[in-house]
């Protein structure tokens, strides 16, 4: 079990941000708060055994694929290929934010973190709405492989207090602000196609995506 450090997501001290880029930097597991729910993550980079410890951990199924979050709204192309306007639209609307864009994975996301698809590999990026969440991703140099902070089937944690005592005990490091401000999974819209699919509602509804990319 590691340390579980209070944390602010709005005024994140250097020293938290710190801690956390270090112990992702090793290789390790962390839990962070977000705008939306609690996630369990790790550094995005290729061959960290961090990324195959958190399906461990949730006892989810690894042909599934992890989310990535980003710092910044530009890396929706970074990471991104093809990326239609309207895509781009909705993310200038809606980052930072409990939205997740799935667009066709660039050259710059290594294989096993992009899902494999007839069209081509997928990436699931989303720009947080949490200076603590973006500040660590910049610190540590690189995206965030990421999901719920709960084992497979479970509620997902919307406050520290709600994180499985299992979750804690096998993270390196635990963050702890609170309560999550918004409480509620993100939108994930589809952006390999001409036009949005919602795949999943969550913190937006279908209409405000539809509203956003007009």
């Amino acid at each position: 079990m590691g340390a579980v450090l209070l944390a602010s997501q709005t005024d994140p001290s250097p020293e938290v941000v710190g801690r956390a880029a270090a112990v992702l930097r090793a290789e390790g597991v962390a839990v962070l708060p977000t705008d939306s729910v609690y996630g369990i993550c790790c550094a995005a980079l290729p061959g960290n055994p961090a990324h195959a410890r958190i399906f461990d951990i949730k006892r989810r199924d690894r042909a599934q694929t992890l989310p990535w979050f980003v710092a910044d709204p530009a890396d929706l192309t970074r990471y991104g290929r093809d990326v239609p306007a309207w895509a781009l639209r909705l993310a200038e609307r809606h980052w930072p934010g409990a939205l997740t864009i799935v667009v066709r994975a660039s050259d710059a996301v290594p294989p096993e973190y992009a899902q494999p698809g007839e069209a081509g590999a997928t990436i699931a990026l989303r720009v947080p709405d949490s200076e603590l969440d973006r500040a660590i991703v910049r610190a540590l140099g690189c995206p965030l492989a990421q999901t719920s902070a709960n084992t497979h089937g479970a509620p997902a944690a919307t406050s520290g207090a709600g994180l499985e005592p299992a979750i804690v005990a096998a993270a390196d490091l635990v963050l702890d602000a609170g309560a999550a401000p918004v409480g509620v999974a993100s939108t994930i819209v589809d952006a390999t196609g001409p036009e949005p699919r919602v795949l999943r509602a969550g913190a937006l509804t279908e209409a405000d995506v539809l509203l956003a990319v007009r």
